[in-house]
């Protein structure tokens, strides 16, 4: 879901600016999964421009705010949102705590680093959802430790309808602050793409297991 599709169009100009998201339908990137995929996001690259950190710190935190008020603990899925995680829990003042993929295979064999209440209500911070299964499984392992999940707000989502379902049947409210369709749209409104790509990029949406197979 998009809140704002001002700000939404703002976060596709800025991570299209910063190479954050590339976008190549005639030369596509392989995915690790095997997908042949026309666009390739790695929002780890808005950490490197102060300017763009900021501004999406401010935007999730506005978020957060504004649907769930000030949680107890913002957590971050590892790896890739746990900078920004800390950036927005740094902007509300409150607690930061970030989820493995899985328990550590050593020591105290934590799956959750960091301090963490019986109780706690939490908003878990992710950069991209995909399908969101690895999304998923931090909000479940956060409630095997006994959090309140208030909710999932994210930089980026690809809008699969895979991610929709599995997010629905999890029960997990998840806010983005942009998307492909607002990506795309202003992708064209700068003629970073034409219209004759973007034909190709909104196909590959549609089957992307299968797309150029």
């Amino acid at each position: 879901m998009i809140l704002n599709k001002d700000t939404s169009k703002k976060t596709a100009e800025l991570l299209l600016q910063i190479k954050a998201i590339k976008l190549s339908p005639n030369e596509p990137f392989h995915w690790a999964s095997g997908w042949k995929s026309p666009i390739y996001c790695d929002n780890r690259v808005t950490l490197s421009y102060p300017p763009v950190r900021v501004f999406l710190k401010q935007e999730i935190a506005k978020i957060v705010e504004n649907k769930y008020g000030k949680p107890d603990v913002i957590a971050g899925v590892a790896t890739g949102a746990i900078a920004i995680g800390v950036l927005v829990a740094q902007e509300l003042g409150v607690p930061f705590v970030y989820v493995r993929p899985e328990p550590k295979k050593h020591g105290r064999k934590n799956q959750i680093e960091g301090y963490l209440e019986s109780g706690q209500n939490v908003v878990v911070i992710e950069d991209l959802i995909s399908t969101g299964k690895s999304s998923l499984n931090a909000v479940e392992a956060l409630k095997e430790n006994n959090a309140v999940v208030k909710g999932m707000v994210a930089i980026f989502s690809y809008g699969f309808d895979v991610a929709t379902e599995n997010f629905k049947e999890k029960n997990v409210e998840l806010t983005t602050l942009s998307n492909y369709d607002n990506l795309l749209e202003q992708a064209l409104d700068s003629s970073y793409i034409s219209e004759k790509e973007l034909i190709t990029l909104q196909e590959w949406r549609q089957n992307p297991s299968i797309w150029k197979q």
